[in-house]
């Protein structure tokens, strides 16, 4: 809206007429010459300034100066059209008297004119230098209504109102508004006051009614009121805004200022610039974004030699290198993760057939939440290099977390930053190093964490494997939430008992056994060789271990479930062979089970099979360790006495528990093995484990305790080539255990001949290769009788009344 009105800026082309030749023109009572204006409309009761530059408005002013005439200004329906006819005006004009006029120097005439009265075109009347028309005039109406008066109270308020959000307003405007008090007269000059467009203007020009008028202009004035009052709140606040960047932008400049002063500006700007430039590349989420900034913000506050700087910029290095962004899935090949694992792995069909199922689900529900695996084997079995198969098979970036030793939380879930030195956990770290969201990360050695003073991070690793809550993972030190969910995680332990329950419960447990003598052969000739061959700088053909030679060194130098102490030898032998091509001595080495002593020194181990052969009272157990199976010798003896059981070599409670148990089933079937009451007598039974340094415990040599001592006191020597495992009952029963496929392979590494073992594990056998089967005897034990049998080849068939009675 605005109180001024436009002016026209179109000039006439043609000669102006003489004065003389448009005065003497005389007009009937009824006919006035008209201006047609192009896009402005006049109000009566107004003083309005018009310009003119067409040669017939010329005319028309001219005439109405000189004959003091009236003169009626109408719009023009088309403003493009330059000769108006009748059917290109608006039917409804206004009357005028002009106040003051002038002519400037380009023709054109200025005028003040003061509106009269409405009138209504009836017809045009030709013969005119200028438009002229015969028209009605319409008069006011004489009485006024209750309702126009109330309508032009709200008019005047509403006038004022809009008068005092305009800048620039002569307070005179707003005295004459409270000085008319005629409705008519005041609808008329609030709608010269609407910056409203020339339509709603004619309309409210031909509105009659005084009531419908007022009604008109108060909607739209109100409406303006309404825009002006929005625009108004805007451009105050836009204007504190800028004021507010005025104030930090002159703040800023002094704090520049000071810190130049000071030195401390060097390379400051650079590196905010650059973390800025980090942050909005890096694909945070809209909360921890705002979260960087706000801390980039701090950090543009500081010194550049405040302690406090180059910690929060570490802290913006971290937040912006992390890998925010979850990168697109490849495709994954279930016939190329065969063969990666076949290329990477020999045997284990088991726990291949498992991991093809694991990234079948990832294939067909990438979203998923998959199972947590966990590879559970002693050392040296692979477990690693399956981690790295499956990452090689789903495309993506492979990490290793070592748990082994740690015993803080904080290694886990990371410091917090009030600390001096505080870094994020070794699961952010991962992902910094993996630069993937979804990368496959391995948590090698779950089971050797352990707890302390400063937190168990055990309970930090619960999150972090839980599917239900790693979305939203908090570190410490960065203190926002981070998205874990995508992680695929893999762990490894190799004893599952050392894991805590809750761990456990998260984690789908597979087991790797030992390789069998066979299965280390080929391993080691598809990959070991070749590969400490190419790590000692030695070509294919330059060096060769025979069979036999690599069976000699499975047998002689290594007692183990994997295949690394195995590598290592196969090194040792490579490095002789590099030796001797370097030396110029030969230029191709073959190494054969003969140049094994000169070059690994004497056998490390030995079968003691034969050498136990001829002693009543040892019998070999079999043990299940956390590197694999192994053979032990339980050892008894008898000397003088006061029918002490004296037990040695480390044993723990249960083996304890068993010696006792072992040696009371004896006395009770001494009769079955014709052992004589008189021989428990002033006798003391000592049971002796070898290898005392190594703590021993567990369930599972009952059998093997009960054999030697029944071997002991039958003075009958237990054949040689027969190991056994079990636990035992004082009715007799022998019982199931554990840990059957690890000593099998055990006792196939030794070079026995026959395996005792419970009836009740038959059913594990399934586990063990079908090459190591073939090579060893089985007996399967529903009693101790079944045993003896085996192992003394005697059985105590007649069941004779014993000296002893079980009560």
């Amino acid at each position: 809206m605005t109180y001024t009105l436009s002016e026209e800026s179109f000039i006439a082309e043609g000669i102006v007429m003489e004065q003389s030749a448009v005065t003497q023109f005389k007009l009937p009572k009824d006919v006035i010459a008209l201006v047609p204006m192009r896009n402005l409309v006049v109000f009566p009761h107004v003083l309005t300034a018009i310009t003119v530059g067409r040669a017939k408005s010329i005319a028309a002013v001219e005439h109405a100066l000189h004959s003091n005439w009236p003169l009626g200004i109408v719009l023009q329906k088309d403003a493009a059209v330059d000769e108006p006819g009748l059917d290109a005006l608006f039917n409804m004009g206004t009357i005028i008297s002009i106040v003051r006029h002038l002519t400037s120097a380009d023709g054109l005439r200025h005028a003040v004119c003061q509106g009269l009265e409405r009138f209504c075109i009836e017809e045009l009347v030709e013969g005119y230098p200028f438009l002229a028309a015969r028209i009605r005039r319409i008069a006011e109406p004489a009485e006024v209504s209750t309702e126009a008066e109330a309508l032009a109270m709200q008019l005047r308020e509403r006038t004022v109102e809009i008068l005092s959000l305009l800048p620039g307003v002569p307070a005179e405007l707003a005295h004459a508004l409270q000085a008319t008090r005629a409705p008519s007269h005041l609808a008329d000059i609030a709608a010269s006051l609407l910056d409203a467009e020339v339509g709603e203007k004619q309309m409210l020009l031909e509105t009659l009614s005084t009531e419908e008028r007022l009604k008109k202009v108060l909607q739209i004035l109100s409406r303006r009121i309404e825009v002006l009052r929005l625009s108004q709140e805007i451009g105050e606040r836009t204007k504190e805004q800028l004021v507010d960047r005025e104030r930090k932008f002159l703040l800023r400049e002094q704090l520049k200022t000071i810190q130049k002063e000071l030195g401390e500006t060097e390379g400051n700007d650079q590196e905010i610039t650059e973390l800025d430039e980090a942050i909005a590349k890096a694909g945070m989420p809209d909360e921890i974004e705002a979260q960087a900034r706000k801390e980039l913000q701090r950090l543009q506050r500081m010194p550049s030699a405040s302690s406090e700087y180059s910690m929060l910029h570490i802290y913006l290095e971290w937040m912006t290198e992390l890998p925010w962004r979850l990168p697109a899935d490849m495709p994954i090949d279930l016939n190329a993760a065969r063969e990666i694992l076949e290329a990477d792995h020999f045997g284990l069909e088991r726990v291949k057939q498992r991991v093809v199922e694991f990234l079948a689900v990832q294939k067909l529900k990438p979203q998923g939440r998959a199972p947590i695996l966990c590879f559970v084997g002693p050392p040296g079995v692979g477990k690693t290099s399956l981690g790295q198969s499956i990452a090689r098979a789903l495309q993506r970036p492979f990490v290793r977390v070592s748990l082994g030793g740690v015993h803080d939380e904080a290694e886990m879930r990371g410091h917090r930053r009030t600390y001096i030195g505080a870094m994020p956990g070794n699961i952010v770290q991962s992902l910094r190093k993996a630069k993937a969201r979804n990368c496959v990360m391995m948590l090698d050695e779950v089971d050797k964490m352990s707890a302390s003073l400063h937190g168990d991070p055990s309970a930090a690793l619960l999150e972090v494997l839980d599917p239900e809550q790693n979305s939203t993972f908090r570190d410490n030190y960065l203190g926002v939430p981070f998205d874990l969910s995508r992680v695929v995680f893999i762990a490894t332990a190799n004893v599952i008992d050392n894991v805590p329950p809750p761990v456990r419960d998260r984690m789908e447990i597979i087991d790797i056994p030992g390789y069998t003598r066979e299965e280390k052969l080929q391993i080691a000739l598809r990959y070991l060789v070749a590969r400490q061959c190419e790590g000692n700088g030695l070509t294919e053909g330059q060096c060769e271990i025979t069979v036999e030679a690599l069976n000699s060194i499975i047998a002689n130098y290594t007692r183990e479930a994997g295949v690394r102490q195995f590598e290592r030898e196969i090194g040792r032998v490579m490095r002789h062979a590099a030796m001797r091509v370097a030396d110029g001595a030969q230029l191709r080495v073959r190494v054969d089970i003969a140049d094994l002593d000169g070059i690994l020194g004497p056998a490390k181990y030995e079968h003691e099979i034969g050498l136990r052969a001829s002693l009543p009272g040892v019998a070999t157990g079999l043990a299940w360790t956390p590197t694999g199976g192994d053979i032990l010798f339980i050892e008894a003896t008898r000397v003088s006495g006061r029918g002490q059981l004296i037990l040695t070599g480390q044993l723990g409670g249960v083996m304890k528990e068993s010696a006792q148990a072992a040696l009371t089933l004896v006395k009770a079937l001494a009769g079955d093995l014709h052992i004589p009451a008189s021989m428990f007598d002033g006798v003391d039974v000592h049971v002796h484990v070898p290898a005392g340094a190594i703590p021993k415990d567990g369930p599972s040599a009952g059998v093997a305790m009960f054999i030697a001592l029944a071997s002991l006191f039958t003075d009958r020597p237990i054949n040689h080539d027969v190991a056994m495992t079990g636990e035992i009952s004082l009715r007799g029963m022998v019982l199931p255990v554990g840990g059957i496929k690890e000593k099998v392979l055990a006792a196939q590494r030794a070079g026995l001949r026959a395996v005792l073992l419970p009836a009740r594990n038959e059913k594990d056998l399934r586990e063990v290769p079908e090459a190591t089967r073939a090579t060893l005897e089985f007996v399967f034990l529903e009693t101790v009788d079944d045993a003896i049998q085996a192992a003394l080849g005697q059985r105590g068939a007649s069941r004779a009344a014993s000296e002893f009675k079980l009560i």
